[in-house]
């Protein structure tokens, strides 16, 4: 599968939703630094998408990132909010809690 959709990166087929699904999988394979690059890069193309900001906080949160894991929950909350995604927010707001927790911050 993931061999499948690295031969789309720079065709037509490149863009956010291609990078989110390739990011998905390096997050399967554990390959934190594929799936953020990937992840990075969706967002680059798509600032506004909900569940890429949910898979980098968990990406970084898993490769202990965890305050930058936090920073881009945080972001990724705001950006939720504006689209309206509110599922989104809800989910991003528990994992940011849960970071803030384990990290002896509170807010």
């Amino acid at each position: 599968m993931l061999d499948n959709l690295l031969k789309l990166l720079g065709t037509p087929r490149d863009g956010a939703l291609l990078r989110f699904g390739i990011a998905n999988e390096y997050a399967h394979l554990q390959n934190w630094t594929e799936a953020e690059a990937h992840l990075r890069a969706a967002l680059s193309m798509q600032k506004d998408y909900s569940a890429a900001w949910k898979l980098l906080g968990k990406v970084l949160a898993a490769a202990g990132k965890e305050r930058e894991a936090l920073a881009v929950y945080q972001e990724g909350i705001t950006v939720a909010q504006a689209k309206g995604d509110i599922q989104a927010v809800k989910e991003m707001t528990v994992f940011a809690r849960r970071l803030q927790k384990s990290l002896g911050e509170t807010n």
